[in-house]
């Protein structure tokens, strides 16, 4: 088969599985590996199951494309160890993970030294992207990308391939992306406690269903979020405590190093932070403070909440 309609690929969870299914149904050949072995509904759709990685040297013609959607951190620098004596030179690995770009960038040089080409390839739309077409954004050198670049055109959406640059600059890209769509999170969370919170009580649903329409901030988020409050019928029975995999804050490490303000992402991060303090200890701190240097009172009270209302209303005439 022609080198440009196949590719190798190491993990098929979430994100690999349904990039290997779309694949297979564009008419690519895969040939996948899992460690403990494919899903059936890929080999039955038509996936070249593979159990050792050696067998990726006779299943694919070279130069070999194989991509690696595993987690990132030390399994990846594993699964390169692994992988990489059963290629030759000229072959093409690429990270399709959430690796950091500064690991990225020591990995490129460490293939290199064998011969192999190495690609960080930054991956975006979720599993809904990986299943109907991604965004990619690829980093490594021209003659690292080239081989790849057909099979990645093919499964993108449409405008959805960027060579982004050097190595390093499609894991740098994918985590600045990610980055901003905290910041996007974040704005819009506020925007729904606003319309949540307003005397009367509002059609949020409707509002968010209203906006997807025309309004200048529609979009895919907007999209999902329409969709989930709509499911889970607002926002009372979602646990409001918010985990996160720790990319972002590389991005904002990497943000102090090179001198750039990013206080709407940083601002993001931290509120996911702070919505895991269940006790709420810092609030208590300043509850103690506000107490024992102006003497307010702890809890609620009609007293302060009436000040704050005749505040609102003195700053606001008629």
């Amino acid at each position: 088969m022609n080198k440009t309609h196949e590719f190798g690929i190491v993990g098929l969870g979430r994100m690999g599985s349904n990039l290997a299914l779309q694949a297979l149904e564009k008419g690519l050949r895969v040939v996948g590996y899992r460690a403990k072995g494919a899903p059936e509904e890929l080999v039955r759709a038509g996936l070249v199951e593979i159990r050792e990685f050696e067998r990726f040297r006779d299943r694919l013609g070279r130069p070999r494309v194989v991509l690696i959607y595993i987690p990132a951190g030390p399994a990846v620098d594993r699964v390169l160890a692994e992988l990489t004596p059963h290629l030759e030179p000229g072959d093409v690995v690429a990270d399709g993970g959430n690796s950091y770009w500064r690991d990225t960038v020591q990995r490129h040089r460490r293939l290199l030294e064998a011969g192999i080409h190495f690609v960080d390839l930054g991956t975006s739309g979720g599993v809904p992207g990986a299943r109907r077409g991604a965004a990619f954004m690829a980093g490594g050198a021209r003659e690292a990308v080239a081989p790849i670049e057909p099979i990645l055109r093919r499964l993108a959406a449409e405008g959805g391939y960027v060579h982004a640059g050097p190595a390093g600059a499609g894991h740098f890209a994918k985590l600045v992306q990610n980055g901003i769509a905290y910041g996007m999170f974040q704005a819009v969370a506020e925007g729904v406690e606003l319309l949540e919170r307003f005397d009367g009580g509002l059609d949020v649903a409707g509002i968010l269903d209203g906006w997807r329409g025309g309004a200048v901030v529609r979009s895919w988020i907007l999209d999902k979020l329409a969709d989930a409050y709509r499911s889970e019928g607002g926002t009372a029975h979602v646990p409001p405590y918010v985990e996160d995999t720790g990319e972002v804050n590389w991005l904002v490490n990497d943000a102090l190093e090179m001198d750039v303000a990013a206080p709407v992402i940083s601002q993001a991060l931290l509120q996911v932070i702070a919505s895991r303090d269940e006790q709420k200890r810092a609030a208590r701190v300043v509850a103690m403070l506000r107490r024992g240097i102006g003497g307010h009172p702890y809890g609620r009270d009609d007293e302060s909440a009436e000040r704050r209302r005749r505040s609102r209303s003195e700053s606001c005439p008629p």
